[in-house]
């Protein structure tokens, strides 16, 4: 029997609508470009939260043993999610011994912190914890494996057995954006171990001394000091990175490395008692 086709036409469609597709999975690593000049180091890791502005600039601190001033500041850095490394820039590690004519000395690289503390308790527990050096070791060595010498710093070469020290996380790829020393002396030989290197990578680095004195106290001053100036330096490159690397001011295009004097300026406001120093050199 023929059906009327205008029953049909009058019959509602249930038809099922198609299903949307899945969502796409989720983002869990990126890459992250090294610094404000948006070189790659190749380094992937967890994407960085907004809280910290999704950038941070990579530090390296530098003293003459790799003790007391670079050390502390490097933990500051750490603590505040900041990309760090640390050296020494002397011959030998040299700390406060019996008489100022007894200096314990240790060799760069190849001894850690640990193996320093075990021995001065064993000399003399009273008096090395009685001076300080005991419990600044005890910080050092929750920061990393051992002191490091700056001339034998081989730039670019991977620190992967480095991810257990603090603020490794970012810094693996053995690149830095700004190299902060903590005495005159120690600008000067790591500026003129630059010099001397040639400049292979062909990259900049900020090279910035903030004079602190050799005690434990100056030490504790220094590293606040040098924490809100990479505050300042770090908010100053990522505006500059989400502007595109440079920035119009009405008086011409600025980038990044033209701001870092006034910046330096403005610190030293803030920290008068703290002389600094400031060059742009070259890996």
């Amino acid at each position: 029997m023929a059906s009327d086709p205008r029953l049909a036409r009058a019959t509602p469609r249930t038809a099922t609508p198609p299903q949307p597709p899945p969502p796409p999975p989720p983002i869990t690593q990126q890459k992250l470009a090294t610094g404000y000049d948006g070189t790659d180091d190749g380094v992937v890791f967890e994407p960085a939260s907004k809280e910290d502005g999704g950038f941070k600039l990579k530090f390296c601190t530098v003293c003459a043993s790799n003790q007391n001033r670079s050390m502390e500041a490097h933990l500051r850095l750490a603590q505040a999610s900041y990309p760090v490394i640390s050296f020494g820039t002397g011959s030998l590690v040299r700390l406060p011994g019996p008489s100022i004519t007894q200096p314990n000395v240790y060799p760069f690289n190849s001894t850690s912190y640990s193996q320093m503390y075990t021995e001065l308790s064993s000399k003399d527990a009273r008096l090395y914890r009685a001076n300080g050096l005991l419990t600044m070791i005890e910080r050092n060595r929750t920061v990393k494996w051992g002191p490091e010498r700056w001339q034998d710093w081989r730039v670019g070469k991977p620190r992967l057995e480095h991810k257990e020290d603090k603020g490794s996380r970012g810094a693996e790829g053995g690149i830095v954006d700004v190299v902060i020393t903590c005495e005159e002396r120690c600008w000067d030989a790591v500026v003129d171990n630059l010099l001397e290197r040639g400049s292979p990578l062909n990259r900049p680095v900020h090279v910035i001394n903030v004079d602190i004195k050799d005690n434990h106290e100056e030490a504790l001053v220094g590293g606040r000091a040098i924490l809100d100036l990479a505050d300042s330096l770090n908010e100053a490159a990522r505006s500059e990175r989400e502007g595109g690397g440079w920035r119009s001011t009405g008086d011409g295009d600025r980038s990044f490395d033209t701001r870092v004097p006034e910046i330096l300026a403005e610190w030293q406001e803030r920290w008068k008692n703290l002389p600094a120093l400031w060059t742009l050199a070259w890996f």
